[in-house]
């Protein structure tokens, strides 16, 4: 066994009520002893036991590693030119997806592994463990499950989206489509995907289709999730408790009933600060699902268009800011949120026996997170007891 002891922790959340104070159960002055990747020992800094190798923060602050539940890291091309447009008053719609397809599927594999390999390292230097990844940017039987096969050599949690939007190529014929995802496209993704997700909503997919797509990944043996009301209410929520998808994200319009069906749901509402921040769209209000009781995520929406960000601590800060979370609800949404909107267990605090993923924050509390928005913070990062960035 090799022992990792992480000593001089000026404040330590563990979020994990029974290892300190408050919901966050946080430390001041403490250590935290690391065996074989996972979290051995949580106390006072004086009375860490003896480990194989020390390694002293100085007084800064340790919280969980961020798990980030929705990205889309796989793609080619550039859209900044479309961000510009929204800046200057154009309106968002999905169609802009279509653009990162055409350059997708030109893309060579080298490319789209170093660009994802890009995007991963910046993650890490977030302060980002753990991470999904989604297809959807290929569209079509081949590059779909390319896409997935890229995006499995950095992270086991991905997403088969298929019906992200109707290709071009498939104009007028979306039931056509459907079948094609459900079909050969299913069969060729589904070896290289854990999850299947569909964009169920206005200029994408319907409710009916959007049952159709889930079903057939469920029945394929893929766990669901669903891309709902980032544009308006169709439904997407109803089908997201019907079918216990493990999240529905974005939920930009929400009605009372959809509130109160996530709050008695499985279902993790997971918000994308990114998102309404990138489109010039209204924020929701994570405090009506807060106060019903749902379980609520954070997650970053990486992706080349509506919400190019790799920074969870940016999108917790427009979280507290524009979104009606309290710095801790913030931070609890952007750890244990995002583990369970990924059905995870292992990892979104620093409980024991749990994977010793954590950040080192170059500050004296977690609340800096927010309060000191822009600001690199970000000391280090481990996986797994492992340190894979280091400032």
């Amino acid at each position: 066994m090799t022992s990792i002891a992480i000593t001089d922790i000026g404040s330590l959340v563990t979020a994990d009520s029974t290892l300190g104070d408050g919901a966050l159960g946080i430390r001041a002055n403490a250590a935290m002893i690391v065996v074989d990747g996972k979290v051995e020992w949580v106390g006072d800094n004086a009375s860490a036991p003896d480990a194989d190798r020390n390694v002293s923060v100085h007084g800064k602050t340790v919280i969980p590693g961020f798990v980030d539940s929705h990205a889309h890291l796989v793609f080619a091309g550039e859209r900044g030119f479309e961000f510009e447009a929204r800046m200057n008053g154009q309106q968002y719609s999905a169609g802009g997806i279509r653009t990162t397809v055409e350059a997708t599927r030109a893309a060579s594999d080298d490319v789209l592994r170093s660009n994802m390999a890009r995007l991963v390292a910046e993650m890490h230097a977030s302060g980002i463990t753990t991470f999904e990844s989604k297809s959807g940017y290929g569209l079509d039987v081949e590059n779909e499950s390319r896409s997935l096969r890229i995006a499995q050599q950095f992270t086991r949690e991905t997403t088969f989206l298929g019906a992200h939007v109707v290709p071009s190529e498939f104009t007028g014929r979306a039931d056509e489509y459907v079948s094609l995802v459900n079909g050969e496209m299913l069969r060729a993704a589904a070896p290289h995907a854990k999850w299947i997700d569909v964009f169920c909503d206005s200029g994408a997919f319907d409710v009916d289709q959007a049952r159709a797509v889930l079903q057939a990944g469920i029945a394929a043996g893929l766990a669901p999730r669903i891309h709902a009301n980032q544009l308006a209410d169709i439904g997407a929520v109803a089908l997201a408790v019907e079918l216990d998808c493990a999240s529905a994200d974005h939920l930009s319009h929400l009605s009372e009933a959809d509130v109160a069906a996530l709050a008695g749901s499985n279902t993790v509402a997971t918000l994308l600060p990114g998102a309404e921040f990138s489109t010039r769209s209204a924020y929701p209000d994570a405090s009506r699902l807060l106060t019903a009781g749902a379980t609520v995520a954070i997650a970053t929406d990486c992706n080349p268009g509506s919400s190019y960000t790799t920074s969870l601590p940016f999108c917790i800060a427009v979280a507290v800011r524009d979104m009606g979370f309290s710095p801790e609800q913030a931070l609890l949404a952007a750890t244990r949120g995002g583990a369970a909107a990924l059905r995870r267990t292992d990892i979104g605090a620093l409980s024991l026996g749990m994977r010793a993923d954590f950040a080192v924050l170059n500050a004296p509390s977690y609340i800096h997170l927010s309060f000191r928005p822009g600001v690199d913070l970000i000391d280090s990062t481990w996986v797994a007891g492992q340190n894979v960035y280091q400032r």
